[in-house]
């Protein structure tokens, strides 16, 4: 057989028992990254798999695709409606929260770890992000449901955080290699990133129904085509103006997703297949790139990180950026609070560093996957409960959930 045959089984293999993980561990109230991650793990070459996989860049380079497509398909399933009430608070959680919990573990890393300061702040701006995909996922499972403030809350704040988080790890990266930079040239940076990915965003996204107006296509499958092209073209436009792609490629699905026009379903049903495709093969490649005989060495660190984060930061950067909205009163911010699961977006950006051949990037990487599994393990099987027990649930149906669960983090 032509080896080209025999890496195209192995891929296909590869995959469907990715699905049948991801599906088991969702079966036990945990997110489906937990199997697709545990079985890249296996495959790995620490694992029966026997598969050697250490090229980071190639692992950045999928991650940052795969990402481009959860987040223009989270847009595009996001209903502005549900979100509209609570864009404020969400927005102050996705900027000024991320920096709080960054800053909070950044400390912790420097008192606990005996990280440098530039090292701590690193590790704060990769595990800052959150991921709702996780938190409707399990709820859905586990037939639970939320109130609808929190579950736009909770959607919009987990797409549009991710852009903060990349550019903190973007700040910290210079700041390792040149310790005394200044600051001060990072505040106009941020504002123009935002501002050039949020301009772009909303105009592929104005674009993207044109065009299937007035292209007037013979085949409904070319309207996919066009639809792929304008997800990675929101993201690659911005990114080459000096904007934030994956702002972009958020606001471009959403503002798409909330227009009408031939095809809509049609392209917004394909795209949750390409975006449950990226999370499979992105978190399939960043568990191959896992040795897990590493990870008993950071398993004090990781448990440390991990009680910071979820004890401390997180809880302090939602009741400090939601003080000034009255909805939200403490039940609502604890549960916002335990909901702050992590995902992809911290594993991914963990691959920066190490690209950028930074001084102990590989220990980073480590405890930053350790912290994104013992987070999961630990709050995703009790969301269900907690949210009963605090009186949050209800208000949405798992059909609400279900669309939801495709919005990423």
């Amino acid at each position: 057989m032509n080896p080209t045959d025999y890496a195209f089984l192995i891929v296909a293999i590869l995959l469907l028992s990715t699905v049948v993980a991801g599906s088991l561990s969702s079966r036990f109230g945990l997110p489906a990254m937990i199997g697709f991650l545990a079985l890249g793990m296996v495959a790995g070459s620490d694992g029966p798999g026997g598969i050697a996989f250490s090229d980071y860049g190639l692992a950045q380079t999928i991650g940052v695709a795969c990402l481009v497509f959860i987040l223009f398909s989270g847009g595009l399933d996001t209903d502005w409606k549900l979100v509209r009430p609570v864009v404020a608070p969400a927005l102050v959680l996705s900027t000024v929260g991320v920096v709080i919990s960054a800053g909070i573990v950044s400390a912790a890393a420097v008192l606990l770890l005996d990280f440098t300061p530039t090292q701590g702040f690193l590790l704060g701006a990769v595990i800052a992000s959150t991921d709702a995909a996780a938190v409707f996922s399990i709820l859905r499972g586990q037939g639970g449901a939320l109130r609808k403030d929190l579950t736009g809350l909770i959607e919009l704040e987990s797409g549009s955080n991710d852009p903060m988080a990349v550019f903190l790890v973007g700040v910290a990266v210079i700041l390792v290699a040149t310790p005394d930079a200044s600051l001060l040239p990072f505040a106009p940076s941020f504002l123009i990133q935002m501002g050039l990915g949020a301009a772009v965003g909303l105009g592929v996204g104005f674009l993207l129904p044109t065009l299937i107006r007035r292209m007037r296509l013979r085949s409904s499958g070319l309207s996919l085509v066009v639809s792929v092209a304008m997800a990675l073209f929101s993201y690659a436009s911005a990114a080459v103006v000096g904007g934030n792609g994956f702002l972009a490629a958020y606001l471009a699905g959403l503002v798409a997703g909330n227009r009408e026009y031939k095809a809509k379903r049609t392209i917004s049903m394909f795209q949750d297949g390409m975006a449950w495709l990226a999370q499979v093969v992105m978190f399939l490649a960043l568990g191959l790139l896992v040795y897990p005989t590493d990870l008993p060495e950071v398993i004090g660190p990781g448990l440390a990180v991990t009680a910071v984060l979820m004890l401390v930061a997180r809880p302090l950067s939602v009741f400090i950026c939601l003080s000034p909205f009255r909805a939200f009163n403490w039940r609502a911010k604890l549960f916002i609070s335990w909901a702050g699961l992590r995902g992809a977006v911290p594993i991914v950006l963990a691959t920066f560093p190490i690209v950028a051949g930074v001084p102990g990037a590989q220990t980073i990487f480590n405890i930053v996957f350790f912290v994104v599994i013992v987070s999961s393990l630990l709050q995703g099987p009790t969301l269900a409960w907690l949210a009963k027990k605090l009186g949050v649930d209800g208000g949405v149906t798992n059909v609400d959930l279900e669309a939801a669960a495709r919005s990423v983090s």
